[in-house]
This record gives C-alpha cells, sequence and structure tokens, in this order.
C-alpha cells in the first residue's frame, strides 16, 4: 500500500510539479530525495439496504434518537480521549465541537458529529445505500504520525473511531421496522387478470370478515365461502352472502394473506397472513380502543389503582409507559 501511494506521488510530481521536481540524476548527484505525508485521510463504510422505505425508517429513527444523546461524554469516548482538548486558539477549528443535522438537499439528511478536526457522518447515498464516514482534515489529530510510512496506523485509528462512533449511536431494533402491509392493505391488487379493491379495516364489514378468517384458520381442511359468510353472519352482518365472501377472499389472496387449495374449492390462510390479521385485529379491538377511549378522558377518574382489575392494571401501566416513550421521543402534546 505504502509503495503504491508513493508512486502516485511520484507521477504526480513528474507530471504536475515539474518546475519544483528534481531529475534522478540531479537527486543522486545531490543526496536529495522526496518524503512524502497524509495532510487527510477517510475511511467509510456502505450499508446495503433490500428496501430504501426500510433504510430511510432506520436512518430516521437513528437521527431522532441520536441527536440529543451525544454529549460531550460519548464524544470522548468514540475518540478515546480522557478529556477534551484545551488550550486552543478561540479560532482554531479544534475548538468546534458540535452535533449536527444537515438538509442541503431536499432528499438528504446528513447526521454529523464534528469533533475539532475530525468528523463522523452518515447520510444516505443513492436509493438503497447508507453510508458512514470518518474523516480526518488534519492526521495531527489522532497524534499517531503523518509520515507515509504511518498511513496503516491513520487507517486502523479511522476505522476504530467510525466503528465506536457506530455503537454509540442509538440505533432502533429490526423488529420495529414496519414494512409496508399497512400502506398496502387499501390499495388495489390484482388476482390474475381481475383487479380488486384494497382492505379497508376501518369498514365493519372486512373487521368482521378478518376476524373470521382469523377463527377458521384452525380448521385442517380449510373453510370455503359458503362457511365464511355463514360465520360473517352471525358477526352482525346479516346481508352478507357467499357472493361478497368470494369477493372478499379475492382481495385478501391479492395481499397473499389467503390462498387457494389446489383443484378444490376451499380456501385456507398463509401463516404470514395468521400473524398480520391476527396483530391487526388484536391490537385495534384490545389495545388502540380501550388507550384511545382512555385518552379521551381526565386522568383522575373512575376507581382507584389499588382496586381495578389485573387486566385494568395492565391498561394504565401501559398508557404511563407510552406518555413515557412520547416525552423520551419529544412527541408528547
Amino acid at each position: 500500500m505504502i509503495g503504491r501511494l508513493s508512486a502516485v506521488a511520484e507521477r504526480w510530481i513528474y507530471t504536475s510539479c515539474l518546475c519544483f521536481a528534481l531529475s534522478q540524476e540531479e537527486q543522486e548527484r545531490s543526496e536529495f530525495h522526496y518524503q512524502y505525508s497524509v495532510y487527510q485521510g477517510e475511511y467509510s463504510r456502505n450499508l446495503l439496504f433490500q428496501s430504501g422505505a426500510r433504510m430511510e425508517q432506520v436512518f430516521q429513527a437513528m437521527v431522532d434518537r441520536s441527536r440529543t444523546s451525544l454529549g460531550i461524554e460519548r464524544i470522548k469516548t468514540i475518540l478515546g480521549c480522557k478529556r477534551r482538548p484545551t488550550f486552543r486558539r478561540k479560532d482554531s477549528a479544534a475548538r468546534h465541537w458540535q452535533v449536527v443535522v444537515e438538509k442541503p438537499t431536499y432528499d438528504l439528511t446528513v447526521f454529523k458529529v464534528v469533533c475539532g478536526r475530525l468528523t463522523l457522518k452518515v447520510y444516505t447515498k443513492g436509493e438503497r445505500v447508507l453510508r458512514l464516514e470518518a474523516l480526518v482534515h488534519n492526521t495531527q489529530e489522532l497524534n499517531c504520525g503523518r509520515e507515509l510510512s504511518r498511513f496503516p496506523h491513520i487507517v486502523v485509528r479511522l476505522r476504530k473511531t467510525l466503528e465506536r462512533f457506530v455503537e454509540v449511536l442509538a440505533w432502533v431494533d429490526g423488529c420495529f421496522i414496519a414494512d409496508e402491509t399497512l400502506e398496502e392493505l387499501p390499495r388495489a391488487a390484482w388476482v390474475g387478470k381481475s383487479r380488486v379493491g384494497g382492505i379497508d379495516l376501518n369498514q365493519p364489514r372486512m373487521r368482521a370478515v378478518a376476524a373470521v378468517v382469523t377463527a377458521l384458520a384452525a380448521r385442517p381442511r380449510g373453510f370455503t365461502a359458503s362457511q365464511l359468510a355463514a360465520e360473517v353472519q352471525s358477526h352482525g352482518q346479516a346481508e352478507y352472502g357467499p357472493r361478497r365472501a368470494t369477493y372478499d377472499l379475492k382481495k385478501l389472496r391479492a395481499k397473499q394473506l389467503v390462498r387457494k387449495i389446489e383443484r378444490t374449492r376451499r380456501y385456507e390462510i398463509t401463516p404470514n397472513g395468521a400473524r398480520a390479521l391476527t396483530a391487526l385485529v388484536v391490537l385495534r379491538d384490545k389495545v388502540i380502543q380501550p388507550l384511545l377511549a382512555a385518552a379521551c378522558q381526565p386522568r383522575h377518574c373512575g376507581r382507584p389503582t389499588s382496586k381495578l382489575t389485573l387486566v385494568d392494571q395492565h391498561y394504565h401501566t401501559l398508557r404511563s409507559t407510552m406518555s413515557q416513550l412520547f416525552e423520551e421521543l419529544g412527541i408528547a402534546a
């Protein structure tokens, strides 16, 4: 690596800086030789995502969680310093320590930590690439020498600094990265050459269909459209017939939530469909509705907490915990 860099520097001198360069004969006669140094350096890594939407969720969540928690103590941990550098001139670049979120263009956000002459950045590069960089604007800041022979040590120092930077960032767990299920459900889709409408769980009819399909998932041989219609009628949809059940099953098939058993007229729920429909039905009826009802009421009302049932106590705990989460995220009203 050092030999290649020396060759590049020699070629640059003898092609672009001829007025300052000595020929080989003049160097041998005067015993003069060139010595090169590394003044600036950059170490970067690219994280490739399969989905640009998921990458944006990860990046924005990291920015929201890290912009307030990165203080001087954590920055010193990143740099491996015991104390913040002092005795600098007021106009010196080494005095500038800050955490910045920049938006140079409408579709680009740069999360940057400036530590004197060392800069750490995270930003999106392209549609599915998240780039992490460690830049040193003056290698004297690293205290490992700037001669060309010290170039591997400079790279190692930058790599370790970038790794510590990634470790202290407040990333979001993978299970909290939402896929496109909620966005895709209300949109129209295709089953073969037939175009069908989306699934709107705000309608009582589709909520009843989702609940019944989830309940019929336990049948080993699947279920028919007539069986689905009969069960939905028992949920208060008196005008629901097999024809509507066939159309609703076609909409569920378009979203890969239900599939048709080959060579039969029976249907079965897919594993992913069972998880998705169960989560949508249970969360809406058992979590979102009680929390919404509690949010619309004054806080100090009803029975004391000690006299509540165990289920109500869990709801109170969930409500208070969500309030603390909103305050931590900075979105509490």
